[in-house]
C-alpha cells in the first residue's frame, strides 16, 4: 500500500473562476474534486490544506511553513508508513520552494515531490490532472529526495526552475 501525503498550498492548479467578479482566484481546495477523477488502486492519500495562495504572494514565512509541515509528516522519519509526500504549489515560484526544500532536509527519508499545472483545473486544456496523477505515482516510486514532476518528467533538485517559453519545467 503506497501512503501519499498530499499538502496543498494554492497555485494555479487550484484556482477557481468566480463568475460574479470575473477572477480566477485560490479560494480553496479543490483536490478532492481532482482526485476523485482517478482511479489509484493500493494508494492512500492523506490532504493537508495549509494555504491558498498564488505562488507569487508566497512570503518567507509561507515557503518555511511548508518545509516545516513536510518535516513533520515524515521526511525525515525513517521508520514512518508515509511512502512519499506531494505539494501542490504554483508553478511561478516552485522552484524556491524546492530549492528551500532540498537545502533545508538534506537527507529526506522519502521522495518529495512538487507539482502545479500552467493552466486551472477547471479550465480546458488543463495540465493539472495529469501532473497530479504524475506526481502521486512518482511519490511512489522514486528514491528518497526532493523533485519537480510534471509534463511527463521528473526533474531532482537542486537547478530547476521553470521555462516560460516552453511552459514546462527544466534543469538550469
Amino acid at each position: 500500500m503506497r501512503r501519499i501525503i498530499l499538502i496543498t498550498t494554492g497555485g494555479t492548479i487550484e484556482k477557481t473562476y468566480d463568475e460574479s467578479t470575473g477572477e480566477l482566484a485560490n479560494r480553496h481546495s479543490i483536490v478532492r474534486k481532482m482526485l476523485g477523477r482517478l482511479r489509484l488502486e493500493d494508494t492512500e492519500v492523506s490532504i493537508l490544506e495549509l494555504m491558498h495562495k498564488d505562488s507569487l504572494l508566497l512570503t518567507p514565512f509561507d515557503r518555511a511553513k511548508v518545509v516545516d509541515v513536510v518535516r513533520t509528516f515524515g521526511a525525515e522519519d525513517t521508520a514512518g508508513e508515509t511512502t512519499g509526500i506531494v505539494v501542490l504549489h504554483g508553478t511561478d515560484t516552485l522552484h524556491e520552494t524546492g530549492e528551500l526544500l532540498f537545502s533545508s532536509i538534506p537527507s529526506p527519508q522519502l521522495p518529495i515531490v512538487l507539482t502545479g499545472a500552467l493552466r486551472p483545473y477547471e479550465m480546458k486544456k488543463s495540465d493539472a490532472l495529469q501532473n497530479l496523477t504524475e506526481a502521486i505515482f512518482a511519490a511512489g516510486l522514486l528514491s528518497p529526495g526532493v523533485y519537480c514532476v510534471a509534463h511527463g518528467r521528473v526533474l531532482p533538485f537542486p537547478g530547476v526552475v521553470k521555462d516560460r517559453a516552453r511552459g514546462t519545467f527544466v534543469r538550469s
